[in-house]
């Protein structure tokens, strides 16, 4: 018999974590297992789309300014909706990030659940050491853990000395294709992307996305593609990533009338997405510290050369023959594969099949086999 699951997710923005267990709630509601996302909304707007699982976005207070604050604030909401009685009594409460993580193991320690699973997409190095206890205890507090990649599975054993069961991650091939939807137009328009070629950055202005050298990147191309364009999508963010986007605009700033070549959206709907890739001539995904990098295969789903970071995980799961690798602490390197990228030589079908082997069913089946092993009498 499946379980019903509470999936549990920090916010309701686009983020990867959020993207994943929407997702996965999907796929595990396909397979018959009564799955429910929850998650705090701040807006008031619910989740960035709609879904084909049911959801319970619950409101919350204004966030402190404080981001450790607000993850406090955020931890003790989540504990009071976790308490009602209509949260109470799934088979199984699945946490994908540090935030519900913690409210999960909190609602453990008084009686509220008995268990729970934590879905580690990457592990942050954080100033404050409250943010730091709290991911400590998302982790080690957990019942079984699960990750995306090996990188973070060698972490976990590293870090807390505990092992993980790889989940990977999925792409909707129906949503993420090379065959227009008409949006494209408007998009084209809209962001004024002219003739030239187009590289697409997709996680918004942030250190870890390497925001900066892949503008510093473009930047040199510009000498020799000047009517190219680079568009930095998306940005949606419980963090402060204001230091980091101060220092990327003063670098945009300083390119003086080449800045004009540069498109910065912030968040976008998610129905945009999928247009936005296929304008793309190129991904340019040259992360310094990633779970898995979800973009990447949507962008490989849409037909499109993925430029990446010679460093796991992207080394984990693609090829020479699949993606142009980079070192992503030298812009010159950067800028190299950029423009190799725009010299494809008939690469889109290993591309489409590269994102054809990731499936969100594949992803739910391994899942599955985790809660199983958890409720059996045996683990019990």
């Amino acid at each position: 018999m499946n379980p019903r699951v509470a999936m549990l997710a920090h916010s309701t923005l686009p983020r990867g974590g959020v993207v994943h267990a929407m997702n996965l709630s999907e796929a595990l509601t396909a397979l018959g297992a009564e799955t429910v996302l929850h998650a705090p909304d701040a807006s008031g707007a619910g989740f960035f789309r709609e879904s084909l699982c049911e959801t319970r976005a619950f409101p919350v207070a204004p966030a402190p300014r404080n981001v450790a604050d607000m993850v406090e604030a955020r931890i003790a909401e989540y504990v009071a909706w976790l308490r009602r009685a209509e949260n109470r009594g799934f088979d199984v409460y699945h946490a994908h990030d540090g935030l519900s993580g913690a409210a999960l193991a909190q609602c453990r320690r008084e009686g509220v659940i008995s268990g729970f699973v934590r879905t580690v997409h990457h592990i942050d190095a954080f100033a404050d050491p409250r943010l730091d206890a709290w991911q400590a205890q998302s982790i080690a507090q957990a019942d079984a853990l699960m990750t995306v990649s090996e990188l973070w599975r060698r972490r976990l054993r590293e870090d807390f000395g505990r092992d993980a069961v790889i989940s990977g991650n999925g792409v909707d091939l129906a949503k993420f294709s090379p065959v227009l939807n008409g949006r494209e137009r408007a998009l084209r328009e809209r962001w004024r992307l002219g003739d030239g070629p187009v590289f697409l950055a997709v996680g918004g202005v942030e250190a870890r996305k390497n925001t900066h050298a892949m503008l510093a990147a473009f930047d040199l191309l510009l000498g020799e593609l000047p009517q190219a364009r680079f568009v930095v999508a998306g940005g949606a963010s419980l963090l402060d990533h204001g230091a980091y986007a101060q220092e990327f605009h003063a670098a945009l700033a300083a390119m003086g009338e080449r800045a004009q070549q540069v498109v910065v959206t912030g968040p976008l709907a998610d129905a945009d997405m999928p247009a936005l890739y296929r304008l793309a001539d190129a991904l340019v995904f040259a992360s310094v510290k990633e779970g898995f990098g979800l973009c990447v295969l949507e962008a490989m789903a849409s037909g499109v050369p993925v430029v990446v970071s010679r460093l796991a995980p992207f080394t984990e799961y693609l090829d020479e023959a699949e993606a142009l690798f980079c070192d992503p602490f030298d812009p010159a390197s950067i800028a190299s594969s950029m423009a190799a990228a725009l010299l494809d030589d008939g690469g889109r079908a290993r591309r489409l099949a590269t994102a054809a082997r990731h499936s969100w069913r594949a992803v739910a089946e391994r899942t599955l086999a985790l809660y199983a092993r958890l409720r059996s009498p045996a683990h019990a």
